[in-house]
């Protein structure tokens, strides 16, 4: 039986490797990635794409493939006997490709004696700090984590071979075109070329993972509670929230069963949490934490909003391209409030220094809401020393000088390509 599925699998790899993929932008170098001896776990939504990183990473290698979404696989697990047929069915391997491994019951044990055994490893998760919480354990930081997200926005206009030429208004009007479809639609990989299908795909996507990677992972009785406290972030999206406002709303028994389905919502990359800047931690803790949701298209396939709230989903998709160029929530990216009480959306830190405030504004053209953004960025970067001010629009650019500081107004998606 198992020989069989390894066999099946044998012709499943053969089959992916021969289509084309969207090549996905990433920080890591490929060739140092493979050369490295530590395992190389691949974390992220379902079908964000994280297999395909892994196949684009060992396309003309010689690597071993089990996919641990075919049920007959881990049912039966033997792991003796699996690595034998692996070694049948994929002779003289040099990697070996573990997807979708969660539903593996202690799989991180059979992924430490691997290691141990001399065998180089690519691992794709669909969990972000549980499973890297369990494997550190038992590898005691013998691995690099690579963070894969649906596309961005440069990465499908790279996919949809948009020509990115400014000063060409037809061009121009085709990049805010796919901006806006960006906004709305998401950028799963597997429905950007089928935009029918967006709201059904992502509906039965959201509802899978709250089935089958928290209810049945950790054996979650309250099923009701989740699926409303879920909807609840979801409709709630880029706005503030505390456990206890949720408990009351949402008359749920107990507020650590609440803490708790909040943290497997963002252990699964469903839903981000982003914290309020202050430099007493206690105090950062107490505060209320804003919610965004890992892709925006999920805010469509729920049909929460009757009429699009722009804004809203600008400043998500702001807040995830800053999550994919390796702002973490809690370390190095908050939000903030001024004495005045004057929020500012994005606080970029490094090390101990604050290095960039962010404002989003879809429409800054009322002089009223200008001169709202402006002023909390001033008050911001007195209070907090900085002096990087950044207002992100939909499409408005300018410099702004105002009581000695510098403005600095960018098209966002001029932000997201990188060519303000």
């Amino acid at each position: 039986m198992l020989k069989s599925v390894i066999l099946q699998q044998f012709e499943e790899r053969n089959t992916l490797l021969q289509r084309n993929y969207q090549q996905r932008f990433s920080a890591e170098h490929t060739e140092d990635l493979l050369a490295s001896g530590v395992v190389k776990l691949i974390t992220g939504p379902r079908r964000a794409g994280k297999s395909v990183y892994a196949l684009q990473l060992l396309r003309d290698k010689n690597f071993a493939y089990l996919n641990f979404d075919e049920e007959a696989l881990f049912q039966n697990f033997d792991e003796n006997l699996i690595f034998q047929y692996l070694l049948e069915v994929f002779p003289d391997f040099q990697y070996l490709l573990l997807d979708e491994i969660q539903n593996l019951p202690n799989w991180e044990m059979w992924v430490g004696k691997l290691y141990r055994r001399g065998v180089n490893l690519i691992v794709t998760v669909s969990n972000a700090n549980l499973l890297s919480n369990e494997i550190a354990t038992m590898l005691t930081g013998r691995f690099v984590q690579i963070k894969m997200f649906p596309f961005g926005y440069a990465e499908l206009l790279d996919f949809k071979k948009i020509s990115v030429n400014y000063d060409s208004p037809t061009e121009k009007a085709a990049m805010l075109f796919h901006l806006s479809d960006f906004m709305t639609c998401g950028g799963f990989p597997e429905i950007v070329n089928a935009r029918s299908m967006t709201q059904n795909y992502l509906e039965s996507l959201f509802d899978s993972v709250l089935l089958k990677d928290i209810t049945k992972r950790f054996k979650v009785r309250s099923t009701n509670e989740l699926y409303n406290l879920s909807n609840w972030l979801l409709a709630n999206f880029c706005n503030q929230f505390t456990v206890n406002q949720i408990v009351e709303e949402l008359n749920l028994g107990s507020v650590n069963t609440t803490k708790k389905f909040c943290k497997f919502l963002e252990e699964t990359y469903l839903f981000f949490y982003l914290p309020r800047y202050n430099t007493k931690l206690k105090l950062m803790q107490k505060a209320p934490q804003k919610v965004y949701v890992v892709d925006t298209g999920f805010v469509l396939a729920k049909a929460f909003e009757l009429t699009k709230d722009l804004g809203r989903l600008l400043e998500n998709v702001v807040f995830m391209e800053l999550i994919r160029r390796g702002y973490n929530t809690m370390q190095s990216l908050f939000y903030y409030r001024t004495r005045n009480d004057k929020e500012i959306d994005f606080v970029c830190r490094s090390s101990n220094r604050i290095t960039e405030l962010i404002q989003v504004c879809y429409d800054i053209s009322a002089a009223k809401t200008l001169k709202r953004e402006i002023s909390a960025l001033i008050e911001a970067s007195d209070e907090l020393s900085c002096q990087n001010l950044t207002l992100l629009t939909y499409d408005r650019e300018q410099n702004i000088e105002e009581q000695g500081l510098k403005i600095n107004v960018v098209p966002v998606w001029k932000w997201f390509l990188n060519l303000q």
